[in-house]
């Protein structure tokens, strides 16, 4: 049941915290989100804030690093190989990975995996070309989505800001083993945004653009509303 708004374009997931990630088929949604999405992390050791996380905001060439499941289709139990953009390679856990990030930082870095995911606020971006299309509008030059880091790209002629505080369903409505999100506010940008994920170099204007005139929103959040699975092409529907 539902009104069909769109079809899936495109699915992302981030094996680590602001490292490039990995586009898939097929995604498997979980209580706690995309299975494997942010599933590790880097941090100050010795920064006690409640915002512990190196980012892409303390060190813009991290997006420039490529994260990927060795084995993409066992993300609770493969190792995450990382490609740095200096062709260095390795694991996430590798202790020189550590000692380049480190070093980078200017401080102590440390490595957690939580398979909770560590998120800003809400486990699942979604945005819709539509939503997309008006920011490239305002801005008046196209933008890399890859900026945005979103995990559901839904191919619709709305908004996604039209959904909230309702559900939206992937796939046949069949009672399979399609996903549904509740979607809830929009996502509040910040200096991520801002970095080109080919060069990482870092450009205010693209913040400019949606904190001006789209009041710092770009995309919405989701949350589980039933465990399943999303692929690409998938139908989606409201559920009122």
């Amino acid at each position: 049941m539902g009104q069909i708004i769109g079809t899936v374009a495109a699915l992302n997931r981030f094996p680590v915290k602001s490292m490039a990630g990995e586009a898939l088929q097929v995604a498997e949604i979980d209580w706690q989100g995309v299975e494997g999405d942010r599933q590790y992390a880097f941090y100050f050791r010795e920064k006690g804030s409640r915002f512990p996380w190196l980012t892409a905001r303390d060190i813009s060439e991290l997006v420039l690093h490529s994260a990927r499941f060795a084995d993409p289709d066992a993300p609770k139990t493969a190792r995450v190989e990382v490609v740095a953009p200096d062709g260095w390679r390795g694991h996430v856990d590798d202790s020189e990975l550590l000692e380049r990030l480190s070093a980078a930082a200017g401080a102590p870095i440390g490595l957690m995996q939580l398979a909770i995911g560590a998120y800003d606020a809400m486990p699942v971006s979604v945005v819709t070309t539509a939503a997309h299309r008006a920011v490239e509008a305002a801005h008046g030059s196209a933008l890399d989505m890859r900026r945005f880091r979103a995990n559901i790209l839904i191919d619709s002629d709305r908004s996604q800001a039209e959904w909230a505080g309702k559900r939206i369903a992937f796939g046949p409505d069949d009672g399979s083993d399609a996903a549904a999100l509740l979607m809830t506010a929009g996502i509040p940008r910040c200096a991520m945004v801002t970095i080109d994920p080919d060069d990482a170099a870092r450009d205010p204007k693209v913040l400019r653009t949606i904190a001006g005139q789209f009041g710092n929103i770009y995309g919405a959040y989701g949350a589980p509303a039933k465990k399943g699975m999303v692929r690409v092409g998938d139908i989606v529907r409201v559920i009122e």
